[in-house]
């Protein structure tokens, strides 16, 4: 083979070698493109999975104590509530940086408070309700409920700007009763004793009621407001709330 064969034979063979370098290259680069668009969606799912991990352990059990209040600003409640060094965070937060209040983001017209600084009535029943109607005479509407399946205790409070309107409380014996039941109590069969009555001393089925009361509450929150553990998932995108510590107690 003469010099002047071989160029066209030489040619051809380098369009070849750029030909499949080139060809390389366009496969590296959607390669590239695939893995990164995977680890993009990859983050994506971990942090949605990590918002939903940060707000499941306040919704997923529902608290023995809680709020609702009819308000579509924290800031409100914060300020109402006297919250020492407030910070916007999540639930785990909130706990993990020894914060005892809680207020979650609105949720079709209601935030939900939880946290240790809520009054029980189990313990004082008078803290209860001046707490309430304080807070109440600040923010408007504020209900109260409490759920404590392994003491039985339950109660339910409905206050609107500083008054009580209705309002039942069971510790081992009636501490609070006051206002008419509502057509929601009504209807879902909770039973209300009055002040004195001793369950011990009632029959077996009558002296079960207070227990059958504590899985109510939670149908009781939904009918007045909302029920917490239902709402969890509507509200991920705004899973950051306020914390902090009450600066007085009642």
């Amino acid at each position: 083979m003469n010099s002047v064969d071989a160029i066209p034979l030489t040619l051809f063979a380098l369009f070849i070698c750029v030909f499949a370098l080139g060809a390389g290259m366009v496969c590296l680069v959607i390669r590239l493109r695939r893995a990164s668009s995977s680890l993009q969606e990859a983050r994506q799912a971990n942090r949605s999975l990590a918002s939903r991990r940060q707000f499941n352990p306040c919704f997923t059990h529902r608290p023995p104590l809680w709020l609702a209040i009819r308000s579509d600003n924290p800031m409100e409640v914060q300020e109402a509530l006297s919250l020492d060094n407030p910070v916007q965070c999540s639930w785990i937060e909130c706990m993990d940086g020894g914060n005892t209040l809680f207020i979650t983001p609105p949720v079709n017209g209601w935030l939900f408070v939880i946290g240790t600084d809520l009054p029980n009535p189990s313990y004082d029943v008078d803290a209860c309700f001046h707490f309430l109607t304080a807070l109440s005479r600040k923010v408007g509407r504020v209900q109260f409920f409490q759920a404590d399946p392994v003491l039985g205790h339950h109660a339910w409070a409905q206050v609107d700007w500083g008054r009580v309107t209705r309002a039942y409380a069971w510790a081992d014996t009636t501490v609070w009763n006051q206002g008419l039941k509502t057509t929601a109590e009504i209807e879902l069969g909770l039973t209300c004793f009055a002040y004195g009555v001793d369950c011990s001393t009632l029959k077996w089925r009558t002296a079960d009621l207070p227990a059958a009361n504590v899985g109510k509450v939670s149908l009781l929150a939904a009918r007045w407001s909302l029920d917490p553990a239902t709402v969890e998932g509507r509200i991920l995108a705004q899973a950051y709330g306020i914390g902090g510590r009450a600066s007085r107690l009642y």
